[in-house]
């Protein structure tokens, strides 16, 4: 069976200032194992967090299978993918989500269909600003395939897919057929190859009750609208795949929940609690603007919550666990007290006091992920034989 991928993207309740007033030392963070990782990237006002993860992970990989440092178009992705969410959205008369927000899954998806090029070769910047502005261009499109999938003549036409292509086409600039990496002339298609990105190779997993464990299900968020399925561990299981991909030298897509207090603007991530809201940039949405008044998480290592697998199924059931946000992880560290943190980059440009680097602790990570991808050679051997992989 192929299974498909989830990982989350651009979300919908949020979160501002953390509630702890106290003066304390500061984070002391030791880096205990860190993998190759490329430049930090910025998604700015666009829900596109799950392409700009998913390609940060598939960059880590070529750079440990080839060695090779590259930098994905993200919007080459971000354009093919709307297209094929407007041809299932019309298809199904609308009862899909048809937004900003993706999966993991779905940039694996686009690779195996289409290839991938260099950013160098497509910016995707066709409209007037250096880094992504897609309020406007995602309000379009809702409305072009709304108009078609309405159908107004009583037969579809033969022109709404091009048309749609066109508005990608004006916003993102045309696909390149050729481009050339290095004196070498590739398609995008020879250029995956080139790369040696396998969908196959990547296994999607999570951690819920209300699936049985050891077998795939298809997770119910609505940004996972390619309908792709995760293996179900035991959450216990799942935190073992983690720290042995870290262990082993691979790196880990990860989708979590991000509306928690203890998810802060300056790059740490603890389990505390409550959530709030806030809006703007993706950042913004999460964290809360740069100049509000913000009290964060201090270090006299607040007490997080203890985490159960029926605390994890709470959070789902009650939707205070959503798909709010796709990461890379690619590191452990620990804090002076000796309790690990999983390294995490995100996609909100070099911000907050580790530049672009978040420290989320290992209670955080259990509690709050909703799903993590990784290769399949790093499922620890056991694990590996109770889901039939090899």
């Amino acid at each position: 069976m192929n299974l498909k991928f989830i990982l989350t993207a651009a979300a919908f309740a949020v979160m501002s200032s953390a509630a702890f007033a106290q003066e304390a030392p500061e984070y002391e963070f030791t880096t205990i194992k860190e993998n190759p990782i490329t430049s930090v990237k910025n998604q700015n006002r666009s829900g596109t967090c799950w392409c700009y993860s998913a390609l940060s992970f598939i960059e880590s990989e070529i750079l440990r299978t080839k060695g090779i440092e590259t930098d994905l178009s993200e919007m080459f992705v971000v354009g093919k993918s709307y297209h094929d969410r407007a041809v299932k959205y019309v298809r199904v008369d609308g009862h899909l989500n048809f937004a900003a927000g993706s999966s993991f899954g779905d940039v694996l998806h686009v690779i195996d269909d289409y290839g991938i090029v260099p950013q160098q070769a497509y910016s995707g910047f066709n409209y007037g600003t250096p880094m992504p502005e897609q309020n406007e261009l995602d309000a379009v499109l809702k409305g072009y395939v709304d108009a078609a999938r309405k159908n107004p003549n009583g037969k579809l036409t033969t022109a709404w897919v091009n048309g749609f292509d066109g508005i990608l086409n004006a916003y993102f600039g045309e696909v390149p057929e050729t481009f050339t990496v290095d004196g070498v002339e590739y398609t995008a298609e020879s250029y995956r190859d080139f790369l040696g990105i396998n969908y196959d190779d990547y296994v999607n997993i999570t951690s819920f009750t209300h699936h049985p464990f050891y077998e795939p299900f298809i997770i119910e968020v609505c940004d996972n609208w390619r309908w792709d399925s995760a293996y179900n561990l035991p959450m216990d299981e799942m935190m073992e795949v983690m720290f042995n991909a870290i262990d082993k030298g691979y790196t880990i897509a990860w989708g979590s929940d991000v509306s928690e207090t203890g998810f802060t603007r300056n790059g740490l991530a603890v389990a505390l609690g409550d959530a709030k809201v806030t809006t703007g940039s993706d950042q913004e949405r999460w964290v809360g603007k740069a100049d509000a008044p913000k009290e964060e998480v201090k270090a006299s290592l607040p007490q997080e919550v203890t985490v159960t697998q029926e605390l994890r199924q709470e959070g789902y059931d009650r939707k205070t666990t959503t798909d709010d946000h796709g990461m890379h992880i690619y590191g452990l560290a620990k804090d002076q007290n000796g309790n690990k943190y999983f390294m995490v980059k995100n996609s909100w440009g070099e911000t907050g006091k580790y530049k672009g680097i978040w420290y989320a602790s290992e209670t955080f990570v259990k509690y709050k992920t909703l799903n993590i991808v990784v290769h399949k050679d790093a499922l620890p051997k056991e694990i590996a034989k109770k889901l039939g992989i090899k």
